[in-house]
């Protein structure tokens, strides 16, 4: 029986871990958490984020802007963090409405593609 969802993993370019730390950990807020030893040797870093873990990996030769896999991460305050990342250069692009949510997407500096995601109320929307 399947309980429920431990981690997710992105990857990013080899190397570019202070990058990826400055764009996760210090713009978005997520608190990064220690990988166990037997792994920390592989590069990367892992985050927490709620009740889950996002590992970042380190992988060369990948298109991220070729693919539609994204994670999602939901928010409390949609309008906060579409103007924190535009007023720190990140573009923001529309995303497919869905009723009951507010969400907009975004490329991190790797350009893998992240979602925000607010719940509301169809009336407020």
């Amino acid at each position: 029986m399947i309980i429920g969802l431990h981690h997710a993993q992105i990857t990013i370019p080899k190397g570019t871990e202070a990058e990826g730390k400055a764009f996760y950990c210090e713009l978005l807020g997520l608190q990064e958490i220690d990988k166990p030893d037997a792994l920390k040797g592989r590069g990367g870093f892992w985050l927490s984020v709620g009740h889950q873990e996002v590992h970042v990996g380190t992988e060369d030769g990948v298109d991220r802007l070729a693919t539609k896999a994204h994670l999602a991460y939901q928010v409390e305050d949609i309008r906060y963090w579409r103007d924190r990342l535009e007023e720190s250069g990140v573009e923001i692009l529309e995303a497919v409405p869905i009723p009951g949510f507010a969400r907009f997407e975004f490329r991190d500096p790797f350009g893998n593609r992240v979602e925000m995601i607010q719940s509301v109320e169809e009336s407020n929307q």
